[in-house]
């Protein structure tokens, strides 16, 4: 073999196999099962977060702002939150977010709304505009992620669901 090349690895369905198998050849004292199952989810991950992005540009959005404008939609109408609110569900600081709303606001896809309940408080709505781009949006982004899962049958899909739930309950529950 010629050096600086890829040794073929018998037996390898796709690049995962291949590591796996070259690590458990270079380190057999070792277990290195969980990479069958990790190393495919993190190159899952790369794949599904360039479809997303794909998916938000075709409808000039970034990811982040997806996320502010989703919680929002998820809210029901009339499509408000809190700031408090929009930092729990995005997991982001406040002094993020409130960068986010302020860009948001400029870009006309959010409007800050007086409290009704607080003549302190504030929150933010979907204006028209950002009601339709997210909702465009959302409806790529199930295309885009139901292409990704390709031909899994919808029994697979669901114990697929079932399983991943169970890997990151742990870390949801913290």
């Amino acid at each position: 073999m010629a050096s600086g090349t890829v040794p073929v690895e018998p037996g390898a369905r796709d690049e995962v196999d291949r590591i796996v198998l070259a690590w458990e050849r270079e380190r057999p004292d070792l277990d290195v099962r969980p990479l069958t199952v990790l190393s495919r989810v993190s190159r899952l991950a790369r794949h599904l977060d360039l479809a997303r992005r794909g998916a938000f540009a075709r409808h000039d959005l970034e990811t982040w702002e997806f996320d502010v404008l989703s919680a929002l939609r998820r809210a029901g109408a009339p499509y408000r939150l809190s700031p408090g609110a929009l930092l729990t569900q995005t997991l982001v600081t406040s002094g993020t977010m409130t960068n986010r709303i302020d860009r948001l606001v400029e870009h006309g896809l959010v409007e800050r709304q007086p409290s009704p309940d607080d003549r302190r408080g504030v929150l933010v709505q979907l204006t028209e505009a950002g009601l339709a781009r997210v909702d465009a949006a959302f409806a790529d982004l199930l295309d885009v992620e139901r292409n990704l899962l390709g031909d899994l049958s919808e029994e697979d899909r669901g114990r697929l669901a079932d399983l991943l739930r169970e890997v990151v309950a742990p870390f949801d529950a913290s």
